[in-house]
Order: C-alpha cells, then structure tokens, then sequence
C-alpha cells in the first residue's frame, strides 16, 4: 500500500484578491469571536506579505506582528489601516 502524502492547508494560499480577502473576513466579523477575527487577519497579512502590507499600513512589521499575533490585540486603527491597505471598507448592517 502506497503512503498518502499530506499537506497543511493554508487559507492564505487562497486570497488573492480583494473579493476573496472581503468575504473571508466577513466570515469571521460575522460570525468569529475577537480571537478569531485576529486569526484572521493575521492570514490575511501574510496571504500579502506582512513587509508590504506594513508599508500600505504606515506601521511597522513588528507593530503589525504584535498585534495580530497569537497574545495580540488589534486596534480599530491598527484594523482601518489595514483594510485601506488592502482596498476594503468597514461597514455595518443590520
């Protein structure tokens, strides 16, 4: 019997664009708890790159380590500056 080979699925292989990187989050705004929300757009910054999503941001790499790393705590700055830097907007609905 032949061995199955596995590989670790990584979601940030997937978010290429602005479309799939909105409905991902929008997945955990609706539904995921802060801690997942973190995990989230943790994903998302490294699906871009975390050195060029700190410079689209204004912050540095180690600023946006430590906030959505596994004891941050992102602002609502630290998650505007993101969402302008990938070309999304906040809203609500009801």
């Amino acid at each position: 019997m032949m061995a199955i080979e596995t590989k670790i699925w990584d979601p940030a292989e997937l978010l290429r664009t602005p479309e799939d990187i909105a409905a991902y989050l929008d997945t955990y705004l609706e539904d995921g708890d802060s801690e997942e929300i973190r995990e989230a757009l943790r994903t998302i910054a490294r699906s871009q790159g975390m050195t060029a999503l700190a410079r689209k941001t204004g912050l540095t790499r180690e600023a946006l380590y430590k906030a959505l790393g596994e004891n941050g705590n992102p602002t609502l700055d630290t998650l505007v500056r993101i969402c302008r830097a990938l070309g999304l907007r906040l809203s609500l609905a009801a």
